[in-house]
């Protein structure tokens, strides 16, 4: 797909609307065809439809030939967006809508009065330059929604080509920006990755053989072999870096103009005026800039020193100056002076700041003078779709977001680094955590950290997954629980600076990866680890004995179920007479009322057998829940042929024993596709085995889910290892069932 052909497209629509308004008989003078938007810019997908307005002097009456000039169009099969307007009433439009107004800014004369095309076109423009300083702010606002809404290009799963943050639709706003004369754009890359994304946007088109402009992901490799490139992966990367660009001229061209606006005297020119912040550093026009007579070749630290005084401030590092730096300046030594390291710090812990000076480092090659290593993951995507965004924005949001916590360590300094690096190491054939400790270990070296302080960053990189898959798939109460945090972190200094590590990057992750719940079940480990590491007792998260519902005491085949909300969710408590399948019963009424469970935990009080189960719903109905479980504990419901009706998932499931989990029980770890009824599926099994479960621990990652069964012999304790082994079997198989594999 080439500009070439795009061209060709707009030759034979042109054509087309050229005979359709002949025939129609419309007057000679007066009245003209237009092309607007995609159509007027002649930048035809295989599937666009054709924006064209049929415009009038205000002075000519319509007749039957405004009507007819449609009907051949249609004829051909051709789907058009058309409407018939005054000059007038178009910049009315434009003035009402601001789609209206920047669409008509790719006005093209079709067929008919040229000069009234031109008069159109004149008016447009004039009208829209005479007006931006004040629709300025609407139109960020249309940008902003946008994005909210489709997420940006550059790091999105699924992402739209058009609408998505450094796409086309950001393209042409960028050229409306121009059009306005309150900011300029670099003109070349702008068009470069503008046509560019057109390529792209042509072979996805082609491979859909529809009108679209999202890439779900088996388009990838179409649109390689369309492109020239050799794989899916490199598609990825392609369009991933032009949407990247994009987004960075878009951002620095929204700071200029608003640094435009906010100008005492917007008319009046001044000579730029330098207000030095630092040695060798000045600010101009609200962007940070070198000073006059900066010491390029001599001061190492410049680059530095320039991006953080720029992301403390939120301004603007003016992308020259950085390219100038990187042209002309000199390197760091190895390893850095102190004086280095500390510039690194406060940049990384600017907070918001951060994002759009990384971005011009980055965009500018500067990034490759500071970390060279960088290179390992930009544009690299995550592997689950739990991420919204590519490894090296992820990295970059986690010091973001690891800047509002630094008040709760000790060492600031080696919480920001890590929170940069801890996942460095992915893309490599080793799991990443593991991939990334000596890769981090030789940058924080570099960075001119001692000894110790290596071997901190080293640890919080090669551990900062132990807490979140901890507390969330083990048994809080159980002693190997924390002994597995305890045998990894060397003090509670290590220990409070893994808990902020964990919870900056999973609020970078998604807002689905930092719940209350989530936050509560590390908080929960994190005071547990403190009091072993301090020699204090440990706290206890094990709840009251609960009291035995008056229903319950007075009939053991009674059932009891209450409903309590917990911030983000909900508690359900289940209670009835002890027996082996309790549990399978209440995640049947769970699953049966479609409630996604969190956690479960089960015990025997008094001959009766309790459940708490954590759910992500709230507004239960405690009655419907407690009927529900009666008709399926009388058999009045086959809870198991109901959950079986679940469409096949195509994850195919790992059932495995942890045997080194805990002392008192056996523990199983299912990996599924995450369905409908799958505690149930296994409690169930179990319980046909006469094997208790005494909690459950579920997490949800991407379609994963990977749920954790504390299991016991009825009266005594953990499983021996052939019963460990045919329980295991025997979910394996339950689970096999639901399991399609994908078709050859």
């Amino acid at each position: 797909m080439t500009a070439a052909e795009r061209a060709e497209r707009t030759r034979e629509a042109d054509a087309l609307c050229e005979a359709a308004f002949a025939k129609a008989g419309c007057p000679e003078s007066g009245v003209a065809l237009v092309a607007v938007g995609g159509y007027g810019r002649g930048e035809l997908a295989p599937y666009s439809d054709l924006d064209v307005v049929l415009v009038m002097d205000d002075a000519v009456e319509v007749g039957d030939w405004a009507g007819l000039v449609w009907y051949p169009l249609w004829d051909s099969g051709t789907t058009i967006d058309h409407s018939v307007r005054t000059v007038g009433e178009v910049l009315e439009q434009a003035r009402a809508d601001l789609r209206v107004a920047t669409g008509m800014l790719d006005v093209r004369h079709l067929a008919g009065d040229p000069s009234l095309t031109l008069q159109l076109r004149t008016a447009v423009l004039t009208q829209w330059r005479r007006d931006a300083r004040t629709r300025l702010g609407e139109l960020r606002e249309l940008v902003t929604s946008r994005g909210r809404t489709n997420g940006e290009l550059a790091h999105a799963s699924v992402p739209d080509l058009k609408e998505s943050v450094g796409g086309l639709r950001d393209a042409t706003v960028l050229k409306a920006l121009v059009a306005s004369w309150l900011v300029d754009v670099p003109h070349g890359d702008l068009e470069r990755c503008r046509v560019a994304l057109l390529d792209v946007r042509d072979a996805l088109q082609t491979s859909a053989g529809r009108a679209t402009d999202r890439v779900v992901p088996e388009y990838w490799g179409d649109i390689a072999d369309a492109l020239g490139l050799p794989d899916a992966q490199a598609a990825q990367v392609h369009t991933r870096r032009l949407a990247r660009r994009l987004t960075h001229l878009s951002r620095l061209a929204w700071r200029r103009a608003e640094a435009t606006l906010r100008e005492p005297h917007p008319t009046r020119k001044r000579a730029p005026q330098l207000q030095r912040i630092a040695p060798g550093v000045a600010i101009s026009f609200e962007e940070v800039v070198l000073d006059r007579g900066a010491p390029i070749g001599e001061d190492p630290l410049l680059l530095l020193r320039c991006a953080t005084e720029a992301a403390e401030r939120d301004l603007v590092l003016a992308p020259t100056t950085a390219a100038r730096l990187v042209r002309e300046g000199v390197a760091l030594p190895d390893p850095w002076p102190a004086g280095a390291r500390d510039l690194l710090v406060r940049l990384l812990a600017a907070g918001p700041g951060l994002l759009a000076v990384w971005e011009t480092l980055d965009e500018t090659g500067a990034l490759e003078r500071v970390l060279p290593e960088w290179e390992r993951v930009r544009l690299l995507p995550h592997a689950s779709v739990v991420h919204r965004f590519t490894v090296d924005r992820h990295l970059v949001e986690t010091c973001i977001e690891a800047a509002r916590l630094i008040r709760r360590v000790a060492r600031p300094d080696v919480l920001m680094v890590a929170a940069l690096l801890h996942d460095i190491g992915k893309g490599q054939l080793t799991e990443h955590c593991v991939a990334g400790e000596p890769i981090a270990r030789e940058i924080a070296e570099r960075i001119g950290f001692d000894a110790d302080e290596v071997e901190l960053i080293g640890d919080l990189v090669r551990w900062h997954l132990l807490l979140p898959e901890t507390a969330t798939t083990r048994d809080p109460d159980d002693p190997a629980t924390v002994e597995l945090v305890t045998a990894r972190v060397r003090d509670r200094e290590e220990l409070e600076l893994l808990a902020a590590l964990t919870e900056a990057d999973a609020r970078a992750t998604s807002d689905k990866a930092w719940t209350r719940w989530r936050a509560s079940l590390v908080a929960g480990l994190v005071r547990r680890a403190a009091a072993v590491l301090a020699d204090e007792p440990v706290p206890s998260d094990e709840s009251d004995e609960l009291g035995v519902p008056e229903a319950v005491a007075r009939d053991a085949s009674a059932v009891s179920v209450e409903v309590e909300e917990s911030g983000d969710g909900s508690r359900v408590t289940v209670c009835s007479g002890d027996r082996i399948g309790l549990l399978a019963d209440a995640a049947a009424m769970l699953a049966l009322q479609r409630v996604s469970v969190r956690a479960a935990r089960a015990w025997t009080q008094d001959h009766v057998g309790f459940s708490v189960w954590d759910v992500a719903e709230t507004g239960l109905d405690a009655i419907l829940l407690r009927q529900r479980l009666e008709a399926i504990v009388d058999r009045r419901i086959d809870a198991a042929d109901r959950l079986s009706r679940v469409t096949p998932v195509r994850l195919e499931p790992t059932v495995a024993v942890r045997s080194d989990a805990s002392p008192t029980a056996t523990v199983i770890e299912v990996r599924s596709a995450d369905r409908p009824g799958l505690i149930h599926t296994v409690c169930a099994t179990l319980a046909a085995q006469e094997i208790s479960v005494r909690s459950a621990h579920v997490s949800t990652l991407g379609p994963q889910a990977v749920d954790v069964f504390y299991v016991q012999e009825a009266f005594a304790g953990a499983l021996s290892d052939e019963r460990a082994s045919a329980a295991a079997h025997a979910v394996r198989q339950a689970l096999v069932a639901t399991y399609a594999a994908p078709p050859r």
